[in-house]
């Protein structure tokens, strides 16, 4: 049950919309966003160069998604079903599922 309207744009411009709201929430709270970058290896200036980056982005979710308070959390904050975030993440670079066969 999401909250917000609908984006238009192609769904992994979607995506990039989703992950930039979440990466906005972290910033906005200063341990969560240390922890982030301490997770993700980026300094502060490296983040700012690259936040529109579909790779950023994607760790962006990577970061949410390992930790599952933390993304109920930010869903509930945001007004974002917590199901949105995998197909959100499935969509940005190395969001494949792998084949084991």
């Amino acid at each position: 049950m999401s909250h917000r309207p609908h984006l238009s744009g192609t769904r992994q411009e979607t995506a990039e919309a989703l992950a930039l709201e979440v990466l906005g929430w972290l910033a906005g709270d200063g341990d969560r966003m240390g922890a982030f970058l301490a997770a993700s290896g980026l300094t502060p200036a490296a983040l700012s160069r690259g936040a529109g980056e579909a790779q950023v982005l994607a760790g962006v979710l990577d970061h949410m998604m390992a930790d599952d308070a933390l993304l109920r959390t930010c869903a509930a904050d945001l007004g974002i079903a917590p199901h949105e975030f995998a197909p959100a993440r499935a969509l940005l670079p190395g969001g494949e599922l792998p084949h084991w066969t």
